[in-house]
């Protein structure tokens, strides 16, 4: 498939920088994509990070006329992936997937790149944080689950410390002046374990992870970390309306490094949107409870880059996660 208007040349740009693993050159008059693409995880085969690559390089690949693999670098919490793709020449063919996961690790000052050094390309999911607690738990709404904690903690069930999910709990019961008890576990599948066996008393999760329990009345949701509702669960009102500016989400998307050729971000740009906008994609979406507006193009998914890394920074500040420089 030859697609001579997604391809255009490329002037020669070197970035000077403290190692030649960072150097991006193009040649003039070579087309791009040239070679392969890799698409760096985080993840393990399997997950939802590996699982939403998988499905977006599938069009993609077609839109862009080139191979592409996703390149799993697990560990660390995203610090590995992040300085694998540190290490790759910055000339387009090496994407980074990334999640809050990363977002809060650089806030934490951990592993070789800053917020700065991320340019984004496009957004693949938009997940949003639900709170929920079991079917036949007595706490009916948000407003009792608040009352709940003032009497006792909340027995909160998360992944990590510090990680998306606890950060979300923490602020959200920091502004409503109630007491929060995180619960880590090992990942979302066994927190879904944990809160339908009733070793805790809510979580947030997404739909991705729990839509089928929230369908089936063995979950009840109770708010939704957004500014608006989810299409799949429309009765369920969001944290902004019940007077919460409480705004987190599990979102998915790919970036390069800064020192990447700008006619070579646009485009990957234009190959991921018209590949996640085929037919298998937005299968993929709906089946995770997810819509077509998950997709998004650079300037909306890098706006919402710098609003999770301010929030997640502020928050852990707050929270004496980090310090204030």
């Amino acid at each position: 498939m030859n697609r001579p208007t997604l391809r255009r040349p490329v002037a020669a740009a070197l970035c000077v920088a403290a190692t030649c693993a960072l150097v991006a050159f193009a040649a003039v008059g070579q087309e791009f994509p040239s070679r392969p693409i890799d698409i760096v995880t985080h993840a393990s085969p399997g997950g939802g990070t590996d699982a939403t690559a998988r499905s977006m390089v599938l069009g993609t690949k077609l839109a862009l006329d080139v191979d592409m693999a996703v390149v799993p670098r697990t560990g660390g919490g995203g610090i590995v992936a992040l300085n694998y793709v540190n290490s790759r020449p910055r000339d387009g063919h090496t994407v980074l997937a990334i999640t809050p996961t990363h977002l809060f690790a650089i806030a934490r000052g951990q592993g070789p790149i800053r917020i700065e050094d991320l340019v984004p390309v496009a957004r693949a999911t938009d997940d949003p944080i639900v709170v929920m607690v079991r079917g036949d738990s007595e706490v009916q709404t948000l407003a009792d689950l608040i009352a709940l904690g003032r009497e006792r903690p909340i027995k909160w069930g998360t992944t990590q410390i510090g990680g998306v999910d606890h950060v979300a709990g923490a602020i959200l019961a920091q502004r409503a002046d109630t007491q929060l008890s995180v619960v880590p576990f090992s990942g979302g599948g066994e927190i879904v374990t944990n809160l339908m066996g009733g070793s805790v008393d809510a979580a947030g999760l997404n739909l991705t992870e729990a839509l089928d329990q929230i369908q089936r009345g063995d979950f009840r949701a109770l708010a939704v970390m957004a500014e608006a509702r989810l299409g799949s669960i429309p009765d369920v009102p969001t944290t902004v309306e019940l007077g919460y500016d409480v705004v987190f989400s599990t979102v998915r998307g790919y970036l390069v490094l800064a020192g990447t050729p700008e006619d070579r971000i646009d485009v990957l740009e234009q190959g991921m949107l018209e590949g996640m906008r085929q037919e298998n994609y937005i299968a993929y979406l709906e089946g995770s409870g997810l819509d077509q507006s998950s997709i998004a193009g650079r300037e909306a998914w890098g706006a919402q880059v710098q609003r999770l890394y301010a929030d997640a920074r502020q928050a852990m500040i707050d929270l004496d996660i980090i310090k204030e420089e």
